[in-house]
């Protein structure tokens, strides 16, 4: 009797100072950054150009994630990255072919904008 006493008390005690501990930082699972696809930069796109072949315009992007098997005049290059629980990013870009030449491209990328000094030195007949 006494020790059942004794033990209830114990764990009263233990329930009362477990309600005041300061919390305790587990591990957790550690949680893997996903890269997928092709990594395309803003130089590979500002470089396709209507007119180029597959070869060159694979030479430039890579070879694309998927091609799709009912259409081979389009390449799709596919792109995403997630950071669990803190960030998520998926782009894609489409190439369209006629024959062996590009014709143009869409997605979620865009060439850059054409500055003026670059515009006007290709304008400027050389002088040398």
């Amino acid at each position: 009797m006494r020790l059942a006493i004794g033990l209830a008390v114990i764990l009263a005690c233990l329930a009362q100072s477990a309600c005041s501990m300061p919390k305790l930082k587990i591990p957790r699972v550690h949680k893997v950054t996903v890269q997928q696809g092709n990594v395309i930069t803003q130089r590979m796109v500002d470089e396709l150009k209507p007119g180029l072949t597959r070869s060159q315009v694979a030479f430039i992007m890579g070879e694309p994630v998927f091609r799709n098997s009912f259409d081979d005049d389009r390449w799709d290059y596919l792109y995403s990255v997630e950071i669990p629980g803190v960030y998520k990013e998926q782009r894609r870009l489409t190439v369209y072919f006629e024959g062996d030449v590009m014709t143009h491209f869409d997605g979620d990328y865009a060439p850059s904008p054409v500055t003026a000094p670059a515009a006007a030195a290709e304008a400027a007949p050389d002088q040398s």
